[in-house]
């Protein structure tokens, strides 16, 4: 018989087993009200279930409303829908309790005013108390709420089910998160990853920047320091983690993605905190180590890269550091004319670059030297004009500028005294350098405290700010080092400017800008880093000094022969072992970052240095004519003793493995090392002796020491045993058979052990750092040795370009000239080459005293820009010390290269390409000196044909008979051919590319790629339209245009023609009579 509900049927019914359903189905308390979660819409139509039904439908969940079951209740079809609980009395029920919930799309019963009223009061009540806040946070996030007891009053569940579980509190602070919100308010601007156990941390808005470059997990949270209202509701920060071996991994993302990234760690370890007196606080945590993209020295993976291995064989990213100031230059109001200091660093090598300059409102010579340096991060003191803030913007604000990356900027403030103020604080820190030097670099450092007090005012602001900022990076030892001081405008280098570098393609190539069809790729035969990157500032410095580069291509000449000399071939074995970045591999010895295995394989690579030349005691012994690289040889071994007894206190095997403990051979360990290792030593023979003891107290002779999940001195008692295990024994771990136990002994000598090993640590680590400032204090020997062996790593770079067919050793002269025969273009050679195809070689002779000018006509792609490239390219290789590609070569001391080739606008300055084209020409113009090589490309096509022919025939005429320089001009303008009739001494010539017509009408070509005399008086810009697909019927509309033009254009040619002679025959002055000579010359060269 089934269950009866209600009153003493239901007292009395006998008692059944329920069904396994029971057992999991939720039951209300009577003091409870149903959550929105737990109940879902009743079916009225639904019979009452029995005992039997509920069996027969195991899916179906029951409910118990007050103390009485209900109807079994579905899961609802759409759990995504809001669920409103409206109170409603179930007809029959002699209790209340029983409500029904419905979906906000159902049916509610009406309420009564008085209900109503009554819920709106509450509802007043109720948002008052908690706040507008906590109730979007329990609509959005519904709890099970802590109802009281329905039985008096419908509307008490309402205001219960409503109700939060608890009111939020401000939750007070961790120590930690105090930890981080003071080095946060320390360092505002800087991404702070924290040590915290074995993980490294970020917190607020440092974890939300750090997920979105690392791709990592951002745990929601707090995202401000500053404890705003907005989020009171939240008591923990936001959070993002990552593990402490892949620390350097992250930080090189984030700083490549131009943050500055800190490192905090702990200071203190467990054990040695455990007797300190700070034991009950929390860690000390500080900002251990600063980086940005110019000052990260860590990356050991970069220190073992072959040349052109792993980075762009360009080398354009240099990792300078440069700082800038700026004033208006003395008379001017304006920004038009300004006085420009810069220091440039480069961390990773010790290199420092100052330059000192005034500049007009192009800003040529700051882009210029932007260029040459290509600095990844730039520190700007105080303010900038508009013309330099825009330069700088454009060449570092995007990942597609020129130095392929986009350059992080820092801004310091520039008080009114900073000039005063720069001057003391370089003083005192020069002060404090001198007095720790060695003897024998005295008179070198003093040299340069002298040089560096005599800086000019800017330089000497921006060395100021770059040592101050250095400093917090741990990194300000890059200036000690005084050999590294160079100024950027050397008198005995030629300069080549921005514009240059771009249109020659020095460093990078116009199509997708990377190093491969450059001049420093054609060049480029290094073995090692260090090489390479000497080679590029010599590609972009090439000598004026005759007498200097007759000895660099007399080295050069003597290394591409010198195959029967032994040291010659012993060098060229040992380039090619040399796997590390010496250079790099000793700055950081001297910023005290090198790692155990990178000084052992540094050290090593200098002792196989030292002792592949060590038979070399005087510099006539390396074997060579030239003493240049007699000299280079003999300051190889001269580190040797000094290598030789830093290796000797190592312990190989263990620096291979970065095992601190016995990085040292015995003997050679300090006395703090050999204390804490004796104590380690006499605590680990207690502990030994202590197995006794503890036997005995559970009835054996003596324990066996066992270690189990990295837990050791563990005792083993069986547990059918443990009767006999004193109380004072403390368990750590156990199983169904044995438990492990520490005596209290056991525990204060392992305590004692971790103290002595956490002290031998220090100790081992302090003894290491001493070693590596042993090294630091003869660092300029070990970097004159690198320095060697980098410029014959260069030298023989250029012999082995030497050794390729076709390319000759130039003949130098004072006299300005440029005498070339068979001379081909460098670059586009040797890809074609690559391809199978052959250049086609071509002369050139130029003379200041005879022709210095030549006008370059011909068809379009004839080759023009190609021919006057190669002939400023092979000016450039042989003055650097290079062979060229020629036949043969005679070349002047030339002291600049300026070009102006190709259109470009720059909207950014509100400059249209035409006014690009002008200024830069006007530069040229300004700058040129009789010895200079000045190439003008299509000069005026940017504005319309009189006067674009205007232009570019003052211009032309101003290069030739005023700046007497070197020139040469290209252009479509077939009329300027004329203006060589102007010079008597044939000082301008006119030469084109040949070529051939082919075709019926005569508008196809055959290139040629040969230069000829005379002018071509045809462009064929058709034949190229055809060769750009141009649709056929835009041809043949553009074909008929052509021949309807060059008809009037004749017509009009010959009544001026007609009218000038009937002037001739009536008494016309002489002006008249050389019009139509001109002109009937013109006429014929036309046909």
């Amino acid at each position: 018989m089934p269950p009866v509900r209600g009153g003493s049927q239901h007292q009395a019914a006998p008692k059944q087993q329920k069904s396994i359903v029971s057992f999991f189905g939720q039951k209300a308390s009577p003091n409870k009200a149903l959550t929105a979660n737990e109940i879902s819409q009743p079916d009225n139509t639904t019979p009452q279930p029995t005992e039997h039904n509920n069996a027969s439908q195991p899916a179906l969940k029951r409910r118990r409303i007050g103390n009485e079951e209900n109807e079994p209740v579905r899961p609802s079809p759409k759990p995504s829908k809001t669920i409103s609980i409206r109170p409603q009395k179930l007809q029959g029920t002699p209790r209340l309790g029983g409500f029904l919930c419905s979906h906000q799309d159902g049916t509610i019963e009406e309420e009564d005013e008085e209900t109503n009223r009554r819920n709106a009061q509450r509802h007043n009540r109720f948002v008052k108390k908690l706040g507008k806040t906590e109730i979007r946070q329990a609509r959005a996030e519904p709890a099970e709420p802590e109802a009281e007891a329905a039985e008096e009053d419908d509307e008490e569940v309402i205001a219960s089910v409503r109700k939060p579980s608890s009111g939020k509190k401000k939750t007070p602070l961790t120590p930690m998160e105090k930890q981080i919100i003071d080095l946060k308010r320390q360092n505002p601007d800087v991404l702070l990853v924290v040590e915290v156990g074995y993980k490294y941390r970020f917190f607020g808005e440092d974890a939300r920047i750090a997920a979105k470059e690392l791709r990592i997990v951002c745990i929601s949270g707090k995202f401000r320091f500053d404890e705003h209202v907005s989020e009171a509701h939240l008591d923990r920060f936001a959070s993002a983690s990552f593990p402490t071996h892949r620390l350097h991994v992250h930080v090189k993302r984030l700083v490549a993605a131009g943050h500055k990234v800190g490192v905090v760690r702990q200071l203190e370890t467990a054990a040695l905190k455990a007797i300190g007196d700070n034991r009950n606080t929390p860690f000390v945590r500080k900002l251990t180590n600063l980086y940005t993209k110019g000052t990260y020295i860590d990356d050991e993976n970069d220190l073992g890269l072959e040349a052109g291995e792993g980075s762009d064989a360009a080398g354009v990213s240099s990792d300078y550091v440069l700082c800038m100031t700026e004033t208006n230059a003395k008379g001017w109001g304006n920004d038009d004319q300004v006085h420009i200091g810069i220091v440039a660093v480069q961390p990773k090598t010790g290199d420092v670059i100052y330059d000192n300059f005034e500049d007009d409102f192009m800003r040529n010579e700051l882009e210029t030297r932007l260029l040459h340096i290509a600095p990844v991060e730039f520190l700007i003191v105080g303010e900038l004009s508009k013309s330099t803030e825009k330069l700088v913007q454009d060449l570092s604000a995007s990942k597609n500028n020129v130095f392929r990356d986009k350059a992080r900027i820092e801004r310091v403030p520039k008080p009114k005294n900073m000039a005063a103020l720069a001057h003391s604080e370089i003083t005192k820190f020069y002060a404090g350098k001198l007095e720790n030097i060695q003897d024998d670099d005295s008179t070198r450092e003093a040299m340069t405290f002298e040089k560096v007090l005599q800086l000019p005012e800017h330089e000497t602001v921006c060395l100021s700010a770059l040592i101050k900022h250095f400093s917090a990076f741990n990194l300000e030892h890059v200036f000690d080092l005084g050999k590294s001081f160079q100024c950027f405008s050397v008198r005995s280098l030629m300069l080549l400017n921005g514009t240059t570098l771009s249109s020659l393609e020095i460093y990078q190539n116009q199509t997708d800008r990377t190093g491969r069809g450059t001049l420093f790729w054609a060049l480029d035969r290094t073995k090692t880093r260090f090489g390479q990157r000497l080679l590029r500032r010599w590609v972009g410095r090439p000598l004026l000094d005759k007498s200097q580069l007759e000895i660099r291509i007399a080295a050069v000449e003597e290394l591409k022969d010198a195959h029967s000399n032994s040291n010659a071939e012993s060098l060229k074995s040992l380039m090619s072992s040399i796997k590390v970045d010496l250079e790099k591999s000793l700055m950081r010895i001297c910023y005290g970052r090198c790692t155990r295995p990178e000084l052992l394989v540094t050290l090593q690579t200098l002792q196989k240095i030292c002792m592949t030349f060590t038979h070399i005691t005087n510099p006539s012994e390396a074997g060579f004519k030239s003493s240049y690289i007699n000299d280079l040889f003999m300051s190889l071994p001269l580190v040797h003793d000094k290598v030789i007894a830093c290796l000797e206190k190592i312990d190989p095997e263990a620096a291979k493995k970065n095992d601190k403990y016995k990085f040292f051979r015995e003997g050679e360990t300090t006395k703090a090392i050999a204390t804490n290792e004796a104590e380690i030593v006499a605590t680990e023979q207690d502990l030994d002796g202590h197995r006794s003891e503890a036997g005995a107290k559970i009835g054996v002779k003596q324990v066996d020491y066992v270690t189990v999940a990295g837990i050791d001195y563990l005792i083993e008692v069986e547990n059918k045993g443990l009767k006999k295990v004193p109380a004072s024994w403390i368990k750590i771990s156990g199983t169904k058979k044995v438990s492990r136990f520490h005596t209290p002994e056991i525990l204060r000598l392992i305590r004692k052990r971790d103290q002595h090993k956490e002290l031998l640590a220090a100790a081992c680590d302090a003894a290491y750092q001493e070693l590596l400032t042993n090294i630091t204090n003869h660092s300029q020997a070990f970097r004159n040795c690198i320095q060697s062996l980098a410029t014959l790593d260069c030298l023989l770079s250029l012999a082995e370009i030497a050794c390729q067919p076709g390319y000759v050793k130039p003949d130098y002269t004072d006299a300005i000239c440029i005498e070339i025969k068979g001379g081909r273009h460098p670059m586009v050679e040797q890809m074609l080459i690559d391809r199978g195809d052959a250049f086609v070689p071509n002369d050139t002779n130029l003379r200041s005293d005879r022709t210095r000018a030549l006008l370059v006509t011909g068809p379009n792609m004839g080759g023009k820009s190609s021919y006057v490239r190669q002939v400023a390219l092979i000016s450039i290789m042989g003055q650097i010390g290079s062979y060229v590609p020629a036949d043969s070569a005679r070349l002047g001391m030339l002291d600049a290269v300026f070009t102006r080739m190709g259109a470009f606008d720059n909207m950014m300055a509100g400059e249209s390409t035409f006014m690009v084209e002008l200024s830069e020409t006007a530069d040229v113009l300004k700058k040129a000196t009789p010895r200079s090589l000045v190439i003008l490309d299509e000069l005026g096509r940017g504005t319309s044909t009189h006067d674009g022919v205007a232009i570019a025939n003052a211009v032309l005429d101003h290069v030739v008979r005023q700046t007497k320089c070197l020139t040469l001009f290209i252009t479509h303008y077939q009329s300027l051919s004329s203006v060589c009739k102007s010079f008597e001494h044939e000082e301008l010539k006119n030469v084109h590319m040949r070529f051939e017509e082919i075709g019926e009408d005569g508008h196809e070509v055959r290139f040629l790629y040969e230069v000829g005399d005379g002018v071509a008086h045809r462009s064929y810009g058709l034949n190229v339209a055809k060769l750009a697909q141009i649709p056929d019927s835009v041809l043949r509309l553009a074909s008929e245009k052509s021949a309807e033009m060059e008809t009037i254009t004749k017509e009009r040619k010959l009544r001026f023609l007609s009218k000038t002679l009937a002037q001739v025959v009536g008494g016309a002055d002489m002006d008249q009579m050389t019009l139509l000579v001109l002109g009937t010359d013109e006429l014929e060269e036309f046909h």
